[in-house]
This record gives C-alpha cells, structure tokens and sequence, in this order.
C-alpha cells in the first residue's frame, strides 16, 4: 500500500470526510429552513465552502444529499429507541410504558431540531420517486419494528393475538401527519402533547 499523503496534519480522506461533513451539515440548514426547492446546488456549495465539483464527487445530486441526511436522522432514531429499550426500567414496563418511552425517544430524535423535523417531515414528501421508495422502506422497517412490539404484548396478556400489520402502518402515518401539522404550523404546540396524543393512538391500536 501507498503512504498516503498528509497536508496540513490532514489525509486526503480526512479532507474529504470534512467536506462531506460540511455539506451534510448545509443541507440540513437550507433544506430545513429555506426547504428543498429553494436549496439550489450553487447555494448548498457556498454554505459548505466548497467547489461544485467536491458537491459531485461526495453526492450524485440534490436528492442523494436529502436522503443522506433522511437516513442519518432514522438511523439515529432507531439507535435512541434500543437504547431506550435498553434501560432495566423499560425491560419489564408495562405495555403503556413501553409505547411512552418509544415515541418520545423518536420523536425528541426527529423533531426536537426544528430542521430537522422540517426536513424529516415535510421537505421528503413528494420529492421524486426514488425518494418516496427510500421512505416506504423506511417505513417497513419501523413496522416490522412495532409489529414486534405488538408481539411482545401479546405474550404478556396486554394484547389480543391478531394482524397488527395494518394498525402500524396506520400508527407510521399518524406520527407523519400529527408532527407535519406541528412543523408546519410554526412549531407553536408543545412537543410534548405531540408525544401524548401519538402515545394515545398507539395504545388504542395495540390494546383491546
């Protein structure tokens, strides 16, 4: 193998990871404030402080920079909810508990950054095909995630044994809609009656 050459105490790969870095970090700031349409590649390169050409040796386009940034926030979310899991008080908390505990760790992940939840809700919708693919299989992965939680209820005698299939892909949409009607609005209802009123859906879905 090559010695890779070293500027500055920095690899060429160090340089590379910072700028990709600082794009990351750009799209986040234009796709959640001034959204997506407006978020031209011109104006995401004078954010980040680099060239045109480093936008396309790190991101294919636009979009591929908007699913980049969608995936890192679910890939964070799904890492807070099995924390949350992890802890001994939510090993053996009761059904409600559970949910409570599930949906505020989402959420607070989500949406707690208002760019965030603009991007994660509202700028991801309706984009392109491509996009509405990588948000669908998003999407069975948190049912697959919630219909196992439904299992695990039903084996503590909390839930009656049926297809839960239909009731998470309902629950998926009622956090889309509720934290879309949030964000939207100006961010004027309190995150935590968000929270509530998603933790009510969803134990209405799961129990008798």
């Amino acid at each position: 193998m090559g010695e890779q050459r070293v500027y500055g105490g920095r690899t060429a790969e160090d340089r590379r990871a910072e700028r990709r870095e600082r794009l990351l970090s750009a799209g986040l700031e234009l796709f959640g404030t001034e959204g997506y349409a407006a978020s031209s590649i011109e104006k995401l390169c004078a954010a980040a402080a680099v060239s045109t050409r480093n936008f396309y040796e790190e991101f294919a386009s636009r979009e591929a920079l908007l699913v980049a940034l969608h995936t890192r926030v679910l890939e964070l979310a799904v890492g807070a909810v099995a924390e949350a899991f992890s802890k001994a008080e939510a090993e053996d908390a009761a059904l409600a508990t559970r949910i409570e505990i599930a949906v505020r760790a989402y959420i607070t992940t989500t949406a707690k950054d208002p760019r965030w939840a603009k991007l994660s809700y509202v700028e991801v919708i309706g984009v392109s095909e491509t996009v509405e693919q990588h948000r669908i299989t998003w999407r069975e992965r948190w049912v697959m995630l919630l219909e196992a939680e439904a299992a695990r209820a039903v084996s503590r005698g909390e839930a009656r044994d049926r297809d839960f299939h239909l009731g998470a892909v309902a629950l998926i949409g009622a956090v889309n809609e509720l934290v879309f009607h949030w964000a939207t609005g100006g961010y004027r209802i309190p995150l935590d009656d968000v929270i509530a009123e998603l933790v009510r859906v969803a134990t209405a879905i799961v129990t008798p």
